[in-house]
């Protein structure tokens, strides 16, 4: 509280030096008075500029399926598939896994 007293003092003891000063100015030149005018005041907010928000650039990219081959077999096309099953050698020994083989055909 005794802070809030001080500077509530010390504005008002400033207030009262500034009229003197200023009586001071009106009685000067009017060529004085504008080479002496008083610049803008630059507070905290008028000195902060807000940046521009960053635009971040999307691009479009074709969808590619990830199917082979990757082009359009036509309206009336057949997908042809043969099977069969195959021994693999691993560590834990030998498997017989499915394995299959496909192609677009003409329908």
């Amino acid at each position: 509280m005794k802070r809030i007293v001080t500077v509530a003092i010390w504005a008002a003891f400033a207030g009262l030096l500034l009229p003197g000063t200023m009586a001071k100015a009106q009685t000067a030149s009017p060529q004085q008075r504008v080479a002496t005018a008083p610049k803008t005041v630059v507070t905290d907010l008028s000195a902060q500029r807000r940046r521009p928000l960053r635009r971040v650039p999307i691009y479009r990219q074709e969808w590619a399926p990830d199917v082979y081959p990757r082009y359009n077999p036509g309206p009336n096309a057949v997908r042809d598939c043969t099977a069969h099953y195959v021994q693999e050698y691993r560590p834990s020994g030998t498997v017989i896994t499915p394995r299959m083989n496909c192609y677009w055909r003409p329908g």
